[in-house]
């Protein structure tokens, strides 16, 4: 099990805090230090089944700059997606969880937490 954090997020912090009461076996990768490469992304993007834009934060200050409201979210716009998050890691939503049984989720709040726990 993998956890993507970035430490100054409370969601992130929360997180590690809920694992070691859990006494859960699991690493951390420091996104924002150590930045996940496209394919890294893209198999992240695979076990969470969802799309680069469900898991980008538009609200931060490089979604502005890049103007990512107004990227088309399609299949042909994929790649650019991926692109932009492997470039700007903190549009990438966190913490992240990569569960043991291949599968991974977004892990805002406890139960998504103990989701991944469960896997």
């Amino acid at each position: 099990m993998e956890i993507w954090i970035n430490p100054a997020c409370s969601k992130c912090r929360s997180a590690v805090s809920l694992l070691d009461a859990e006494g859960a076996d699991y690493t951390v990768r420091r996104y924002l230090e150590d930045v996940p490469s496209p394919d890294e992304i893209r198999a992240v993007l695979g076990r969470l089944g969802l799309e680069p834009w469900d898991i980008t934060r538009t609200q931060e200050a490089d979604a502005k700059e890049l103007g990512l409201e107004d990227w088309p979210k399609d299949e042909g716009s994929r790649e650019q997606w991926i692109t932009a998050l492997a470039r700007h890691p903190k549009l990438i939503q966190r913490p992240i969880i990569t569960a043991q049984d291949g599968s991974a989720v977004v892990a805002r709040t406890d139960e998504a937490v103990r989701d991944a726990l469960g896997r």
